[in-house]
């Protein structure tokens, strides 16, 4: 099955998250990505946001094709440790584009309106990327099992018009993204030795418990546990001025 063809086609995620073992979720998520690269080649990228699912695809992805490329979006107010990661993983990696927003904004507009902070300092950079880097094709390191604002999205998905979007570690759990960490013995952000679950701006982002991974995300505001808008909002260009999405 072609990687549209999935797209018309879509599995029942939740009996992939029960049903499926360990080892099939790699292999299915290994396959989903070598689909999408036999059909896109170039104009497939990776999306790495320097959080453990990320480096869990990206991995994934190197297994696929060396050639692969991805980009990283980051802010101001990333932490010196994500920071000081990123720096390490462009420097293995050169195929890893940065793009960032350093524009003049409001102080303390992380505070005021969080929504229009991450609208300027991250999804006008990934609509940079998906613009300059030609893309077609963008994978994610989005899970269902995440939180309760993920529930509802596919391996396969099309919000932009020209642009196809994969999800290939979505049925996996937390529990499994470490179990892959571990066996590969690859590097992760220094973060979560501190005890954090999911990785943002050091502004919006705190140690939490609980079930859900993303409840430490803009506590206090009405995006506590959300979405920065990168897996909302329109990102091709175009489509953006359209007004559709």
């Amino acid at each position: 099955m072609s990687i549209e063809e999935r797209l018309g086609n879509q599995e029942n995620i939740g009996s992939l998250v029960e049903g499926l073992n360990f080892a099939q979720k790699v292999e299915r998520a290994k396959a989903l990505i070598c689909e999408a690269y036999e059909e896109y080649g170039d104009k497939l990228v990776v999306a790495n946001s320097l959080g453990k699912d990320s480096i869990v695809v990206w991995h994934l992805a190197k297994q696929v094709s060396p050639d692969i490329k991805g980009f990283i979006v980051t802010t101001r107010f990333k932490p010196r440790e994500t920071v000081q990661y990123m720096n390490g993983q462009v420097e293995r990696y050169p195929e890893l584009s940065v793009f960032k927003n350093d524009d003049k904004i409001p102080d303390k507009l992380y505070a005021t309106d969080p929504d229009r902070c991450c609208d300027l300092l991250k999804v006008q950079p990934t609509r940079q990327a998906i613009e300059e880097l030609k893309v077609d094709c963008w994978v994610t390191g989005l899970r269902c099992t995440e939180g309760r604002t993920r529930t509802d999205f596919h391996e396969v998905e099309q919000r932009d018009e020209g642009l196809l979007k994969l999800n290939p570690i979505l049925v996996w759990y937390e529990r499994e993204i470490w179990q892959y960490l571990a066996l590969y013995e690859v590097p992760v952000n220094p973060l979560y030795k501190l005890g954090y679950r999911s990785l943002g701006c050091a502004t919006c982002t705190k140690i939490s418990t609980g079930e859900d991974e993303r409840a430490g995300r803009w506590i206090g505001t009405s995006k506590c546990g959300g979405e920065c808008g990168i897996h909302t909002r329109p990102l091709k260009v175009a489509e953006m001025f359209s007004g559709s999405g």
